[in-house]
């Protein structure tokens, strides 16, 4: 048990211990020192003071422990007043202050001076343990401490031991499960699955909207009389449909299965064996959209209660073509998206270098991740084929879980002069630059690039890749290019009556003339 769910009869013997310990103990840093690491605040509210005595420069974070590791964030939390979070060298008093609370919380700060952390546990009133439902929990304040009943639904990770539980009023999550011995990163001891009964205590915070309990400790554990023990295979049901078996355990009083409502227009129950080892032989039909999956549930009982066991069931989609301004609109759902286009630049955030921007006549759009990238060889200015799935990031669209399927065209940079040497092939692709010399055609972007003594025509600039009848007119005027600019597009070497020209270009960028 960590700190901070100290009660106050402990922190107010700590915080003696603390007060009257000579200059060698522990809790003393050379860089920072507290007259006191224990802050209690009422349970009706009000303020505490500490002093804080440095070498340097001093600044507060709060403390949350998350599946075991300590994790600082800025501030303070939302129910705690501190009337300053940093300070200089010297002797600088700190007082914290809440207002009334019925439920007793807990946090914990870290003070950080000339490289070296001091924690501070924050106590206002007793910390309880309430029993309550998955309801009651997501109602109820962050910092208390709850004990809750429920069914494991999923577990999604076994290291920590994240997972979900579920009771008849809804559904938290689980942010790292304790062992028997209180101990984080042993999971796998406790034996749990999808489908047993549990009974946890822990904290509850939210993180993100995301209701949490952090690092329970197991009550009880109740194992299910249903168990699926595997399905007749891994890989996700075909495009075209297919039956699959799921092989069960039942220690209970026969077999009845749930399939939900948003999955019985594809999937269907086509027969169910006897016996302690029953079969259910699942069919799906052709799937004309994209992915999709559902969760069937097996239930027994033992004449008492009911249990549970589920499992999930994948199957493959059509892969839909679609122009960037059409992905970008469409829901985030299972569904497979292609685009294609050219990449305008690489995301410098991504220390996995699989990131990257592609744009269209309709539009641009963030791929995130896809793997296949790097080994592609793809870089800037390049047509490529991606597939993947419609997300986002913080509302904005982007393309994640993805697959970098083909380098459409490979694109090299040129001069003009060397363009003009090129042999004629309407299969390879080239980037020129050149200043703005002349236009032919406004509306559908004919215009001449100059550079040094070299010029060439450009049958062309339209607004993006993929783009067909009237979508290619008014690039020149919709990006406001204008003689003198400096214009970067992309095309192919052929030769009209005798005049070399860049077929069909595409506008990559340009440069506002000075």
């Amino acid at each position: 048990m960590k700190l901070r769910y100290l009660i106050p009869s402990f922190v107010a013997a700590l915080t003696m211990f603390v007060s009257c310990s000579d200059d060698n103990d522990p809790t003393y840093l050379d860089e920072v020192r507290l007259s006191s690491s224990y802050v209690a605040i009422p349970q009706e509210g009000g303020s505490t003071t500490i002093t804080v005595t440095a070498t340097g420069d001093w600044a507060l974070e709060s403390q949350q422990w998350i599946a075991g590791k300590d994790t600082t964030v800025a501030a303070t939390p939302k129910w705690l007043k501190v009337n300053t979070v940093s300070g200089a060298a010297g002797q600088t008093d700190i007082t914290f202050s809440a207002e009334g609370t019925m439920d007793g919380r807990t946090c914990e700060l870290l003070l950080n001076c000339g490289g070296k952390s001091q924690r501070i546990n924050v106590i206002q009133g007793l910390s309880t343990v309430s029993n309550a439902t998955c309801a009651e929990i997501i109602a109820g304040p962050d910092s208390k401490t709850y004990r809750v009943t429920g069914t494991v639904t999923k577990i999604v990770n076994t290291t920590y031991g994240n997972w979900y539980l579920q009771d008849a009023t809804g559904e938290v999550y689980i942010y790292g499960t304790l062992d028997a011995k209180g101990q984080t990163k042993n999971f796998l001891s406790l034996g749990l699955e999808v489908g047993d009964e549990i009974t946890v205590e822990g904290p509850k915070t939210t993180y993100n909207g995301t209701v949490e309990l952090v690092d329970v400790t197991v009550i009880k554990i109740n194992k299910s009389l249903i168990k699926c023990d595997s399905l007749s295979t891994t890989e996700a049901l075909p495009v075209e449909g297919g039956d699959i078996d799921a092989y069960l355990t039942c220690k209970g009083n026969g077999v009845s299965v749930e399939i939900p409502d948003d999955a019985k227009d594809w999937l269907f129950i086509k027969a169910i064996t006897a016996g302690e080892n029953p079969v259910v032989t699942f069919h799906a039909l052709p799937n004309e959209g994209g992915d999709r999956e559902t969760t069937v549930t097996f239930k027994t009982n033992d004449g008492k209660k009911d249990y549970t066991s589920q499992v999930v069931i994948t199957q493959k989609g059509a892969i839909v073509a679609a122009t960037v301004a059409e992905f970008k609109a469409a829901a985030e759902d299972g569904t497979q998206y292609r685009l294609t286009g050219i990449i305008t630049s690489l995301y410098a955030s991504d220390k996995q270098g699989k990131s990257f921007t592609i744009a269209d006549y309709s539009g641009s759009v963030l791929i995130y991740r896809a793997e296949g990238f790097l080994e592609s060889g793809a870089k800037v200015g390049d047509v490529v084929t991606v597939v993947g799935k419609r997300t986002s990031y913080k509302e904005t669209p982007q393309m994640g879980t993805c697959t970098f399927e083909e380098l459409t065209h490979a694109v090299t940079q040129v001069t003009i002069a060397e363009f003009l040497t090129k042999e004629d092939n309407p299969d390879v692709y080239y980037m020129v630059t050149g200043t703005l010399d002349e236009i032919a055609n406004p509306e559908y972007g004919n215009v001449y690039l100059k550079d040094g003594d070299a010029r060439v025509y450009v049958y062309g600039c339209y607004p993006g890749w993929g783009a067909t009848g009237d979508a290619r007119k008014y690039c020149l005027e919709n990006e406001e290019i204008e003689v003198g600019d400096k214009l970067t597009v992309i095309g192919v070497k052929s030769t009209y009556k005798g005049t070399t020209q860049v077929a069909n270009g595409i506008y990559f960028s340009h440069e506002k003339a000075e």
